[in-house]
């Protein structure tokens, strides 16, 4: 079976910097917020482009602490993608905001820019571009529209670590970014973790009360915050794994370059290609026969992984969507099928792909 994800082989090639990270934080004694901490953030900074970076406990926190950070309340609107993972969304509720879906482009699967202006009202507070599946959306058209209309843009990149948009890296294209650390992304842990990146001093300050109850100094509460912390632990591993993610990304790419140019399937709709603006955390084809198709790639050996199967506003967590209409996303959560792209993968596992989405009837 080739694996859709190997998450040990994947990591098996740094195990000893690994172990030898982590028994330096067992041996320290500081667990919390300590030195791994601060040293990441650091350098995590730097890698972006940005004076700041806030590590939290994951990737939705993250993205739900610099709402809260800027002060949204009830009846504030968020505009956000249909077809993103539900994450995105429960960000907002959970700041009792109120999420806008925008459909996405069928062929890049990113939100939209010219669908955005419509849904702009004069409770509309904020943009939230997800750079779904490691492309960047089109962030030169949603800046000017944030600037028209006095919108902050805050960057889903949970997805998109180490994407490159016109010179600037995701995490520092708009007033704030989150991150993810999942161990499946790009730039993952060997747990939960998560990020935000800004130039921004005041909303930086703001935002290291919040992760720690509000607090900076022990016992003095300044915010009504939570605990969502970065461990050492996680952060260690981060900062060696982060020496390695723009060369796992180039890897990554070259896995799609190959796979554009050589399937030729005419069921199949392709990822386009965008040099560096594309980290391809995901593979995604299309196809009208999605299940079909899945079910034959695992029946050759083959695993794959739908990213998502039942889009945001059909879920039942979010009921009260229901009614709305959108056809773009539903066909994209209909159509959707992630083949393997990860960089443990062989030479000779790729031409078994490609071999296996050809021969498909």
């Amino acid at each position: 079976m080739i694996d859709f994800f190997n998450l040990k082989k994947i990591n098996e090639q740094y195990r000893a910097e690994i172990e030898q990270a982590l028994k330096n934080v067992l041996d320290s004694g500081r667990y919390v917020l300590g030195e791994q901490v601060a040293a990441f953030e650091i350098e995590f900074a730097r890698y972006c482009g940005v004076k700041h970076c806030i590590s939290v406990a994951n990737g939705m926190d993250a993205l739900a602490q610099i709402i809260k950070a800027y002060g949204f309340s009830s009846g504030d609107e968020i505009i956000v993608p249909a077809n993103t993972y539900i994450a995105s969304i429960l960000a907002i509720s959970q700041n009792r905001c109120s999420p806008v879906l925008v459909e996405p482009e069928l062929l890049g699967y990113n939100i939209d820019p010219s669908a955005i202006e419509d849904k702009i009202t004069k409770n509309t507070k904020a943009i939230i571009p997800v750079h779904l599946y490691g492309r960047i959306c089109d962030m030169a058209a949603i800046n000017r529209l944030a600037r028209q209309y006095n919108l902050k843009i805050i960057e889903d990149a949970a997805q998109a670590h180490g994407a490159v948009y016109e010179g600037k890296k995701a995490g520092a294209l708009g007033d704030a970014a989150a991150f993810s650390f999942y161990p499946t992304k790009n730039l993952g842990c060997l747990g939960d973790g998560g990020a935000i990146t800004t130039n921004d001093d005041g909303l930086a300050e703001k935002l290291r009360y919040l992760r720690n109850y509000g607090s900076r100094e022990k016992y003095i509460n300044r915010f009504k915050g939570s605990n969502s912390r970065l461990d050492e632990l996680q952060a260690a591993v981060l900062k060696i794994k982060l020496k390695y993610l723009d060369d796992e990304n180039r890897k990554r790419r070259a896995i799609a370059k190959f796979y554009i140019s050589n399937i030729k399937n005419s069921k199949t709709t392709l990822p386009q290609y965008q040099d560096d603006s594309h980290v391809f955390h995901l593979f995604v084809i299309r196809t009208q026969n999605r299940d079909q198709l899945k079910r034959y790639l695992e029946s050759v050996g083959i695993e794959t992984g739908i990213h998502y199967p039942i889009p945001p506003h059909k879920q039942q967590a979010y009921i009260e969507l229901a009614r709305l209409s959108l056809p773009v996303t539903e066909r994209i959560h209909r159509e959707v099928l992630s083949i393997p792209a990860h960089i443990a993968l062989t030479r000779e596992e790729i031409s078994e792909i490609v071999e296996a989405i050809n021969g498909y009837q």
